[in-house]
């Protein structure tokens, strides 16, 4: 029996694959767990007792926020195929400010929602508040991981680690990054047309 024998670059290639594509399975969890949730805030809807009210005007603010975070992580990966590290640079780092924004906006939003009255828990609350808390909370989870491998892959940038052969760490990052952010566009259109 001989033992199979591979090249520098055939190895590199099959873990860049097998990295894209463990990365796929964590983002088909992540889109099976909003499934379930907006599927139950659907039936939960239906069941009465639901109040209406209007998202909140930061929750808009950080859809735009999310939107030029993917220009701008579009911007990084192009430049690194380039070999252009100050393109990469300037992508990551504007798509990490954007990013952090989207935070911002997100708990300035739960702030709007507590002055309109809508609350997550306690005798005031109603499902369709507590629903929107849990809905916008665990995309700011996931977001929060972003954020973190955002620093991370923009830390390696910094010091020039990255351009046209090696740039796995900045197509997995995009790839999540974007993932996020049609996650949140479609979140977004949910909470604003089901209502």
């Amino acid at each position: 029996m001989t033992a199979v024998s591979f090249t520098p670059e055939e190895k590199l290639r099959v873990r860049n694959k097998t990295a894209i594509s463990l990365l796929w399975v964590g983002i088909l969890g992540i889109v099976m767990m909003f499934a379930g949730l907006t599927s139950g805030y659907i039936v939960r809807q239906e069941e009465g007792n639901w109040l209406v009210f209007e998202l909140p005007t930061m929750f808009s603010i950080g859809t735009v926020f999310m939107i030029l975070s993917s220009g701008s992580m579009y911007w990084a990966t192009r430049s690194v195929k380039k070999s252009n590290s100050i393109g990469v640079k300037w992508g990551l780092g504007v798509t990490l400010f954007l990013g952090l924004a989207f935070c911002i906006s997100q708990y300035i939003a739960w702030g709007q929602l507590v002055d309109m009255g809508v609350y997550f828990t306690g005798k005031s609350a109603n499902a369709s508040g507590s629903f929107l808390y849990v809905i916008s909370g665990m995309h700011l989870v996931h977001l929060f991981a972003g954020v973190l491998s955002l620093i991370y892959t923009f830390a390696r940038a910094l010091n020039n680690s990255y351009d046209a052969q090696n740039n796995l760490g900045i197509r997995m990052c995009a790839l999540y990054w974007h993932f996020l952010d049609i996650l949140w566009v479609y979140l977004f259109l949910f909470l604003t047309y089901i209502r």
